[in-house]
């Protein structure tokens, strides 16, 4: 258990584990922690898990910021330590008015404007905290800026392919990973909370955060400002807030706008994550080459939004060419799995590859032209503008 440390104004922070119901509304004039403000931030975290009327899980508030009538913090649902099972939890910002205590997890779009108003938060969370939520995946923009959870350039094995967070649930959120230095980074930069030992929570920008769980020696952390690559703990097999681990390794879990979200079809480190037939299948793509849920995968560091990586659909090589269709001549070739940065986009003569066909092709930064359908760029049209 982390230790409260101590606060601006000289609040130290608290820790309490709470459960029941919605207490008396508090006086708008101050914060002060009450069994008021953890009950009605353990109502709406219990709102947000599933769970049989028959059991409801533990839950634990850390209030780790006041100020007036202000606080902030985690709210964490504890599982059971049993296999097929991972706590749930948000970070909040909640204020005191008249009615009762105002109350926002993470990823909603008014914790953006409580965390805008808020003295407890920094400018640096601020620029991340205040993003517009948007549901930009559903829209056909699955562009993360993110690496792999480890370091560039290392392979690590993947041992798990696309899961719930919780196991065999919906949405395919996350997978797990092993090995290199067995030293787990943030895989983009953002803001960095300890949601229960083992546990971080990085809020990055886009409306993403990514969770790590079952680390050793964590970081203790209440919105530190994290860069991508930022040392966060090590794999290993924690399961102080419940669920399972056997053999040490990172639980990595993609959220988008206060959820879990499918982690398929997302670019991380420059891989394509993909589902399999069932949990714990999948694997991922970089251009043709394929691992499976055992294979290696190695962290080529983040793919730029307007940069694509080759995919020549079993092909070693995309030819270059020097207008946007295949009457233009050859400038050369580029190699499967290679990394290109695209200036902007026109339409030309119809391909189809792995993803469908498209009439669409990318001018890249040394003036050729390449055909989208033979690159994986996470989105579904230009990624920089047309041409």
């Amino acid at each position: 258990m982390r230790h409260g440390r101590r606060l601006a104004g000289g609040t130290a922070a608290v820790l309490l584990m709470v459960t029941g119901l919605i207490g008396a509304a508090p006086s708008a004039a101050s914060a002060a922690v009450t069994p008021a403000l953890t009950d009605a931030v353990t109502a709406k975290l219990l709102g947000t898990v599933q769970m049989s009327s028959a059991a409801r899980p533990e839950t634990r508030v850390t209030v780790s910021r006041t100020s007036g009538r202000w606080a902030f913090g985690t709210a964490v649902a504890l599982a059971p330590r049993q296999e097929g099972a991972h706590p749930t939890g948000s970070i909040f910002i909640a204020r005191s008015e008249p009615a009762g205590w105002r109350i926002a997890f993470d990823g909603e779009a008014a914790f953006g404007a409580l965390a805008s108003e808020s003295p407890l938060t920094t400018s640096q969370e601020r620029d991340v905290l205040t993003t517009t939520p948007t549901p930009m995946y559903a829209g056909g923009d699955y562009r993360t800026g993110m690496a792999l959870p480890f370091g560039v350039g290392q392979t690590w094995t993947l041992t798990s392919g696309p899961h719930g967070w919780g196991g065999s649930e919906s949405p395919y959120s996350s997978v797990d990973l092993a090995g290199g230095d067995q030293v787990v980074r943030a895989a983009r930069a953002g803001a960095a909370y300890t949601m229960c030992q083992g546990w971080i929570r990085v809020i990055h920008d886009r409306g993403y955060s990514t969770d790590y769980y079952h680390l050793w020696n964590s970081i203790s952390v209440n919105g530190a400002s994290v860069g991508q690559g930022a040392v966060l703990g090590n794999t290993g097999t924690d399961v102080t807030c419940g669920g399972a681990a056997y053999g040490r390794h990172v639980h990595f879990g993609l959220r988008q706008n206060s959820a879990y979200v499918p982690i398929a079809g997302h670019d991380i480190g420059k891989w394509v994550l993909a589902n399999g037939a069932a949990a714990y299948q999948g694997g991922a793509r970089h251009g043709s080459a394929w691992a499976g849920a055992g294979a290696g995968i190695y962290n080529y560091g983040a793919l730029g939004f307007n940069q694509g990586v080759v995919d020549a659909n079993g092909g070693g090589t995309l030819t270059r060419r020097a207008g946007p269709g295949t009457g233009y001549g050859s400038l050369g070739s580029v190699a499967d799995g290679a990394t290109v940065t695209i200036s902007c986009s026109a339409n030309g003569t119809s391909h189809t590859g792995r993803y469908g066909t498209t009439a669409l092709w990318n001018r890249l930064s040394d003036g050729s032209w390449v055909s989208d359908a033979y690159l994986s760029t996470g989105v579904n049209g230009p990624v920089n503008g047309w041409c």
